[in-house]
């Protein structure tokens, strides 16, 4: 049923965390516990947004009834919906990353400038459902089926917050659009500031380890956008085979770095003993 062995790790911890979420809902009372998970739920729910990102590519199962459950527990760690990123990503953004007057992710101011990140969140965020909806008009049928997922998407929020407010809200409706928000946020270090018809110069590469276990190998970019119907688990052997056609500066590193870079760990054991 599952069409990739590689998603069944991903798939079970993302659907074991969101009946996590409805047992706390049914059992948690008390704000400081649910602001609590909140928090620490924070990092693995935005980790989530990625593979949201990787189903609407190549679906995850063979059934689409599994499909669509798995994209509503999408929905309620990311705040997005089935099919708004295949409408708005798929069809939209790789069609047109090329071109910022076009692009359902532009970094690109009308002067021509480049948008600081927090501008490009916000704007990127707010814009996600209207402009996955132009985008829906030249798909009927998946904007139709994006539509009906989206309303009982919003049916079954609405529900949880009127039954219990606190939980509702603190479980379901702030997680949403924090998610939101960091899927946004993730996607300007991808392409902010390159200004190019080429493929190969158009996106920069994260080849962090830890980074690329917790999104899929999502830092592998380029390769993500030459074939954007390759599986998430094939991208690292086909950076390979055009990592020698990428511009050495469009390899950069990002915030796991800190993490994970065994000379500055080193540093640190020296500062301590010293």
């Amino acid at each position: 049923m599952i069409r990739h062995p590689a998603d069944r790790i991903p798939v079970t911890l993302i659907l074991a965390l969101t009946t996590l979420d409805f047992i706390i809902y049914f059992t948690v009372d008390s704000f400081w516990v649910l602001l609590g998970y909140f928090v620490l739920m924070i990092i693995p729910k935005g980790c989530i947004c990625a593979w949201n990102h990787h189903h609407q590519h190549t679906k995850t199962f063979t059934s689409v009834p599994m499909n669509r459950i798995l994209e509503m527990s999408y929905a309620l760690h990311t705040g997005v919906s089935t099919n708004l990123w295949l409408l708005h990503h798929v069809f939209g953004h790789h069609h047109n990353y090329l071109d910022q007057t076009l692009d359902e992710s532009r970094w690109q101011r009308e002067d021509g400038s480049t948008m600081g990140e927090w501008e490009y969140t916000w704007k990127t965020a707010i814009t996600a459902y209207p402009r996955g909806f132009e985008v829906g008009l030249r798909y009927p049928g998946h904007l139709r089926t994006h539509l009906i997922y989206t309303a009982l998407m919003i049916s079954l929020v609405t529900g949880l917050v009127v039954y219990q407010p606190l939980q509702g809200f603190m479980l379901f409706l702030l997680p949403m659009v924090v998610g939101l928000l960091i899927t946004a946020w993730a996607t300007y270090d991808h392409h902010a500031g390159l200004g190019t018809d080429d493929d190969f110069h158009a996106s920069y590469n994260n080849m962090n380890p830890v980074f690329n276990l917790l999104t899929g190998n999502l830092g592998y970019h380029t390769a993500h956008h030459q074939r954007q119907g390759v599986h998430w688990s094939e991208l690292p052997a086909l950076h390979e085979k055009i990592k020698h056609q990428i511009p050495a500066e469009l390899f950069r590193g990002s915030y796991w770095d800190v993490l994970t870079d065994a000379a500055w760990i080193r540093w640190l054991f020296r500062t301590q003993a010293s």
